[in-house]
């Protein structure tokens, strides 16, 4: 057991201070759009980096170049690393018209007064399949909208449904970031992760579902008009999703639907040869920053764990957090805070996976336990903020249509992420099981 030493915590309150002040002086105070996202993670990341080379005397550069370098060559990280940039070169094979396909299809066969009920469960497939908040949210926000505009149903209302859907599968989807960083992190099974999730995300995805009917069927509609889609674009999210389910190794999951969404992209003359390359190209290169931070962040988390902070940490979650379900909120309030000061669950994730792997040995919590904790209160607290990539991305989507709404509009409608909690503190405290590890 390394000494105690809350000093070594110093390089993550300086990537926060750096991080979230200049979020917040770039989106409030020089009303820069998405200015949370202007800021360069990165940078800020290598600063913390440099403060926590400058720590701890006793130890040379030399030395700690190499406690750094044990960091990174971590299993888990360079798996995780592997599955960013193949599930990047998925989403840039599949593109935007398979979505599209998914979601206009599950759209034509419903009553108008069913709509924002179907858009709910478009947006919770369409992310599960594509693994992606963000994507699905830029997809689905022009549908919402028309849907608002022809129906009837407020545009708040709509807008707010597919944030939560997408939340939905943001939580579960087996190519998600924060799914393959959640289990590489603690060391467990996507699918045991899933099945894990399945008790907390579907109970809550149920409850919504009939919220959303209730508010329907008090609201005067309009028929809509049906759009065209492709039935064999849906195939390659369809065989990736049943592939996850049924357990097969992730890569070949993913090859799986790089394989067939090549060949029926290419078949239905959507994408040339050439095209198609390019598309897997730029799909993976949308994944750099993400795996550059997992690199940064593990080089950091090695210092500090060398220099005794989390064994701080730990102590003062000891003292606060008495028994292993307290320990289990401990964990998910950890990830929340991390993700309220970073915007981004993924990195939330990521910077806090070091520090759960200690309390769930300390705790005795399953590695899948503890995966789907981390995922699902990073879920929450990204789906409700409203200086969040996802919130932004909506009101972005939804003023470029020429509808001017605001995140404190949206929110009341964020119905998945709130009972998102609630089911994750019910299991925690009521319907919580030992699980071996």
């Amino acid at each position: 057991m390394k000494k105690k030493n809350a000093k070594a915590l110093l390089p993550i309150l300086v990537f926060l201070l750096l991080y979230l002040g200049l979020g917040l002086i770039f989106e409030y105070g020089l009303k820069i759009p998405m200015g949370f996202y202007n800021i360069p993670i990165i940078i800020a990341f290598l600063v913390a980096i440099l403060v926590a080379c400058l720590q701890n005397r006793a130890l040379s550069f030399n030395k700690k170049l190499e406690i750094m370098g044990q960091g990174v060559g971590d299993k888990n990280i360079i798996t995780m690393l592997l599955i960013f940039l193949v599930a990047g070169a998925f989403v840039g094979v599949v593109g935007r018209s398979s979505a599209e396909s998914v979601a206009y299809f599950m759209l034509a066969y419903i009553p108008g007064r069913f709509a924002v009920a179907v858009l709910f469960i478009v947006a919770c497939f369409v992310s599960t399949a594509m693994g992606t908040s963000v994507g699905t949210i830029t997809l689905l926000t022009p549908i919402a909208v028309s849907v608002a505009e022809v129906s009837g149903f407020s545009v708040p209302l709509c807008v707010g449904t597919v944030m939560g859907g997408a939340m939905f599968g943001d939580n579960l989807s087996f190519i998600s970031d924060t799914t393959i960083a959640a289990c590489n992190g603690q060391g467990c099974e996507m699918k045991d992760k899933f099945r894990e999730n399945l008790g907390i995300a579907v109970p809550a995805a149920l409850v919504t579902l009939a919220i959303i009917l209730v508010l329907s069927f008090n609201t005067e509609i309009h028929p809509m008009d049906p759009q065209p889609y492709n039935l064999l674009q849906i195939l390659p999210y369809v065989l990736v999703l049943i592939g996850g389910i049924i357990g097969i190794n992730v890569f070949v999951v993913l090859l799986i639907g790089i394989v067939s969404g090549s060949i029926i992209m290419l078949a239905t003359g959507h994408t040339a040869a050439v095209d198609l390359l390019a598309n897997m190209g730029s799909g993976s290169a949308g994944m750099f920053e993400t795996c550059m931070v997992a690199v940064l962040v593990a080089a950091m988390c090695a210092l500090i764990r060398e220099y005794g902070g989390f064994e701080s940490l730990l102590a003062f979650i000891r003292r606060v957090f008495k028994g292993r379900k307290a320990g289990q909120l401990g964990m998910g309030m950890l990830v929340c805070v991390m993700d309220i000061a970073t915007a981004n669950n993924t990195v939330a994730i990521v910077m806090a996976n070091p520090i759960a792997k200690e309390m769930s040995e300390e705790y005795s919590i399953s590695p899948r336990k503890a995966a789907s904790l981390l995922d699902t209160f990073s879920c929450v607290s990204q789906g409700v903020i409203p200086y969040g990539a996802q919130m932004l991305v909506a009101i972005s989507a939804a003023s470029s249509l020429g509808f001017q709404v605001s995140a404190f509009q949206i929110m009341p409608y964020l119905l998945y992420p709130y009972l998102l909690l609630v089911s994750s503190l019910l299991y925690i405290f009521i319907f919580d099981k030992r699980n071996s590890k």
